[in-house]
């Protein structure tokens, strides 16, 4: 099983989503970002370090947003998730089509990768 994190980057009421690349994997679905565990790595760690490489910003990592298990064709990945702050930095995109600020009552309306789906739901009940 792989671990994956992901950033939940609210500002101004609004959550960072982003849409994958065309030669990513699930190419044009939505997800929130970040990425692959390494060996040695802590998940805050490895979210601290994919955003920085992904997005071109920085962040703090802060609560502990939830956990989704999910069996891809390529595989079972557990994708954690975190609340995290932008501290600075301009996006720069390199593994994303494009990002979005949205309202979480927009969330329902892009096709997100299936391990997000779950984050989807949560902030919708929590923000909304």
């Amino acid at each position: 099983m792989k671990l994956v994190t992901a950033a939940i980057i609210i500002n101004d009421g609004k959550v960072l989503i982003a849409q994958r690349a065309k030669n990513q994997n699930m190419a044009g679905k939505w997800e929130f970002p970040g990425g692959k565990v390494e060996p040695g790595e802590t998940p805050e760690e490895c979210l601290k370090r994919e955003i920085r490489e992904e997005l071109g910003i920085n962040i703090e990592v802060n609560d502990f947003f939830g956990e989704s298990t999910y069996q891809y064709d390529t595989g079972t990945i557990k994708l954690i998730a975190y609340k995290v702050q932008w501290i600075d930095g301009e996006f720069r995109l390199s593994a994303h089509n494009q990002i979005k600020w949205v309202e979480p009552y927009e969330l329902g309306n892009f096709d997100f990768a299936p391990a997000d789906v779950a984050f989807v739901k949560k902030l919708k009940e929590e923000l909304i």
